[in-house]
């Protein structure tokens, strides 16, 4: 195989098993829809990120129902709820609608996991964080989060960031 043909199929995507046991499956119940004030509100309304989270080479899970009170789901989407935070995830698929201004840290506060420069939900070790498939330095949580963005944070290892996602309409 050629030099040009290696580098292609390294950068091909590789599919990535998800993690065995409840640390890569997380629940959204988090206290958080409460504290940060749940409110009446569209659902569907928000700006969208797509957010992926590895451990270890491993995805980890970003669930329905974070932000939401009360969540009424079904096949594994959220179709209903009592109120929703700023920041709130409406399925399993990485997609978190999200009100202006907020910070990754407000929305691991919201779902009530930790994230920090050394810690991922449960997951010790430098944390590295990808925007549109380029590395971004300083802390984690500080990171604003844009309208279409692709967040990837990686502990324990490298998968190959992607640099977009296609949200659905």
């Amino acid at each position: 195989m050629g030099a040009c043909c290696a580098l292609a199929a390294a950068a091909a995507l590789v599919p990535t098993p998800v993690g065995h046991g409840p640390r890569y499956r997380p629940a959204a119940d988090g206290p958080g829809a409460q504290q940060a004030g749940c409110r009446a509100a569209p659902l569907r309304a928000g700006e969208r990120v797509h957010l992926e989270l590895f451990a270890n080479r491993r995805v980890v899970i970003v669930p329905a129902g974070i932000g939401l009170g009360s969540p009424r789901l079904r096949l594994g989407r959220v179709v209903a709820a009592a109120c929703r935070a700023p920041l709130w995830t409406l399925d399993p698929s990485g997609v978190v609608r999200f009100e202006r201004g907020a910070t990754l840290a407000d929305l691991f506060e919201v779902w009530g996991r930790r994230l920090g420069a050394r810690r991922l939900l449960t997951f010790p070790g430098a944390v590295r964080v990808f925007v549109d498939g380029r590395p971004r330095a300083g802390a984690p949580g500080g990171l604003v989060l844009r309208d279409r963005a692709e967040i990837v944070l990686e502990v324990g290892g490298v998968v190959p960031p992607h640099a977009s996602f296609r949200f659905p309409p």
